[in-house]
């Protein structure tokens, strides 16, 4: 939409004078490649880049982005002509995982292929490369006017995109997707290559691949050698294809070069990848629901189930195995909310957002047209959170508490399978449900821990007692407060004694002698359909405020940009290729502390702990660095292992190429430090620093501790 004003010279000067309230700082953004040659090229050669913009996106030649993958969640990046694939080791855990067993754990001993046929396959890994990037914005919202309600909007976006994404793929092979950009004023066309062929290559040990473990995670002095690698696989045309035995390693566009120079302080550096979700232009309203209410309540119920799951999963390698990839993903949220929370209050930026609005609304005060158009933000935003905010609080015991409890989830399937079944009564039906339930408890049941359950289902229900006024507790709780006196855990008792669906032969059994009234009276399935039944009398109104707030969120954002339009804009991640970039550089993240842009192996040896979950060290490391035997790839008498930066990196930049000023790789971005985990809400350049693995600690590694030369030879590596 295009809006003329008439500013009066006093309103310029304001905007002038205000601007500096929402300025992007320099390393600030996660920008669209597509747009770097006229929003930032020249900033970043003034930082010292070397390259152009050219040089990092390109559909006319090669470039950078033809080397930089999506996984799933995380990123990864192509170092050889081979398709040989580096990613963290946290984002190939779960492949690690489900290759390992008891017997042979690759968790616990590493994985290295020995031959291009030893490489393990990965059913459902897909690897998502970037073949262009297209502003759609004017053929989406074409027919769109300020008239247009919401409904007929999202109608009309909807039939725009679909026609876009059919007249852009027809006749190929490749996919598209149309993603909303600064809420909904900008629209972006990817057209990708999907490779589903992607195999395991190589992972060091957790204790060297999550060294430090939960202690250290989000924390900085950081050791760890957070890496895996994996090779795309194609048919023998170079496409994409299923697995096969036939097909053959993927020939690339382009693959990174890889230096051995190592970086110093004040370095350029660029993290290339596929950022999650940020939420930079929130209102104060929402920093305050997150501050006071969502934030708090995750971390208090994540610490439940955590505490339950570690005091088992110490006591048992099986259970251990078990519950590893659970854990992790439960604590790598608590952790990080924690320090978000922290980052958040000691940055004052509700006091900050407050500011902003204040500064906000007298501008808009000062227009008569701008009033027309914006006056009223605010307050709506104020009265949809008000009430938004008790329900979230409501929700998020159910969303982090309720429906994490184990058995619950099993009788939620059953609940499906119900519907199903009762919905088309045919015995083919009946009989193909059953199977996919019993098909669903095998995978379940392997992964599954009774005691872990039990001391989770007793924590979380005392905490719904606990913390929900009575008026809006499932009504399982209250018949539990006065049945069993308020007695969580004889409850818990009660259902697991009860229930079918705790274990797997009693699910089986359940399964072999089926009945919807056998279902129906097991105490599991009403304790799961009372919390269900709960949390849904919050969803219709929760879903009406989410799309108030949506249409407002871009309301908002076209009006920020319209009232301070001096000032330079990212728009948020939402999992999309983007380019970061700053410099390699210490902090002082307090009074007194200050922490020097790199860590060492000398520090992983002092760090160690003999058997300790967290700080034990492979003796081949120590041996290594006894003798001193650090190759090609050490330096000042030591390997350097991992080093700090200014880039703005998020949720999905794990595995992301750390790039230098010559488009050359030297490391692989795999967290935020702790006091900077607020940069999802609120970056600060003195607060926040994204966390890499060294590359040349990756390849001593792959070369001196796993032997695996052949994954050298591979790479091209500059001297």
């Amino acid at each position: 939409m295009k809006h003329t004003y008439r500013y009066s010279l006093v309103f310029v000067l304001h905007v002038f004078i205000s601007a500096f309230l929402i300025a992007t700082p320099p390393s600030e953004g996660m920008w669209i490649p597509l747009l770097l040659e006229s929003m930032n090229e020249a900033e970043m050669q003034e930082m010292g880049m070397k390259m152009t913009a050219e040089d990092i996106y390109s559909v006319n030649q090669s470039s950078l982005k033809d080397a930089v993958v999506s996984i799933g969640g995380c990123t990864a990046e192509v170092i050889s002509d081979q398709g040989l694939l580096l990613t963290n080791h946290h984002c190939g855990f779960g492949r690690i995982r489900s290759h390992s067993t008891v017997e042979r754990d690759y968790l616990k001993e590493g994985f290295w292929a020995g031959s291009l046929e030893e490489e393990l396959p990965n059913p459902n890994m897909t690897a998502t490369f970037i073949i262009r990037i297209e502003d759609v914005t004017k053929k989406v919202l074409d027919g769109i006017t300020d008239d247009t309600n919401a409904e007929e909007r999202a109608k009309i976006i909807a039939r725009h995109t679909q026609e876009i994404i059919n007249e852009a793929t027809k006749d190929s092979h490749y996919r598209g997707s149309i993603r909303p950009f600064y809420e909904g004023n900008e629209y972006y066309l990817f057209i990708t290559e999907v490779f589903e062929d992607v195999r395991l290559v190589g992972a060091p040990p957790s204790s060297i691949g999550n060294f430090g473990g939960d202690t250290d995670n989000w924390i900085w002095p950081r050791h760890t050698g957070d890496f895996s690698l994996f090779r795309i696989y194609a048919d023998a045309d170079g496409k994409p294809a299923a697995y096969s035995e036939e097909n053959v390693p993927y020939k690339p566009r382009r693959s990174f070069n890889i230096s051995l120079k190592g970086v110093k302080e004040n370095d350029f550096t660029m993290v290339y990848g596929f950022p999650g979700r940020t939420e930079q232009y929130l209102p104060s309203y929402a920093v305050e629901m997150i501050m006071k209410i969502q934030d708090p309540v995750r971390i208090k119920l994540r610490e439940l189930r955590l505490e339950a799951m570690k005091e088992e999963m110490k006591k048992s390698d099986l259970v251990n195995l078990q519950y590893a990839n659970k854990a992790r993903g439960i604590s790598n949220g608590y952790k990080k909310w924690q320090g978000e929370l922290r980052g958040l209050t000691r940055n004052r930026t509700l006091d900050k957002k407050r500011d902003f609005e204040a500064a906000f609304t007298k501008l808009v005060r000062g227009n008569p047209d701008l009033s027309d158009e914006y006056g009223t933000i605010l307050n709506q935003y104020q009265a949809l959170y008000d009430e938004f905010s008790s329900l979230w609080y409501n929700m998020l015991y159910f969303d982090e508490g309720g429906s994490q409890i184990e058995i619950v989830d099993v009788a939620w399937r059953m609940a499906e399978a119900i519907g199903e079944i009762s919905g088309n009564p045919a015995e083919d039906n009946v009989k193909e449900e059953l199977e996919r339930l019993r098909k669903f408890g095998d995978r379940f049941f392997k992964d599954y821990n009774q005691t872990i359950d039990r001391n989770i289902m007793t924590q979380i229900l005392s905490a719904y007692s606990e913390n929900i006024e009575n008026e809006k507790k499932p009504e399982i709780i209250t018949a539990i407060e006065q049945q069993f006196a308020g007695d969580f855990e004889a409850y818990t008792n009660y259902i697991f004694n009860s229930s079918s669906f705790g274990d797997q032969q009693s699910f089986n059994t359940l399964l072999s002698d089926f009945s919807i009234e056998k279902v129906q009276s097991d105490p599991a399935f009403n304790l799961m359909a009372s919390l269900y039944q709960t949390y849904f009398t919050f969803t219709p109104r929760y879903n009406e405020i989410r799309k108030e707030l949506n249409e407002l969120d871009r309301e908002y954002m076209e009006a920020i940009r319209v009232v301070f339009p001096d000032s330079t804009y990212f728009p948020d991640a939402n999992s999309t290729l983007r380019v970061t970039y700053g410099k390699v550089q210490s902090m002082q993240p307090s009074d007194g502390v200050s922490y020097k842009y790199y860590t060492t192996l000398s520090g992983v040896i002092a760090k160690g702990i003999p058997n300790d979950f967290d700080f034990h060290i492979p003796p081949k490391l120590i041996e290594l660095y006894n003798n001193k035997d650090f190759g090609r790839y050490a330096q000042d008498g030591d390997v350097r292992v991992c080093f700090i930066a200014s880039n703005h990196t998020s949720g999905g930049n794990s595995g992301s190429p750390v790039i230098d000023a010559e488009g050359n790789l030297i490391g692989l971005n795999f967290d935020r430090n702790w006091e900077g985990t607020m940069s999802d809400i609120n970056y600060d350049i003195n607060q926040c620093r994204n966390i890499s693995v060294d590359i040349r600690y990756v390849l001593f590694l792959i070369d001196k501790f796993a032997g695996a030369t052949r994954l050298i030879e591979e790479m091209n590596l500059i001297e």
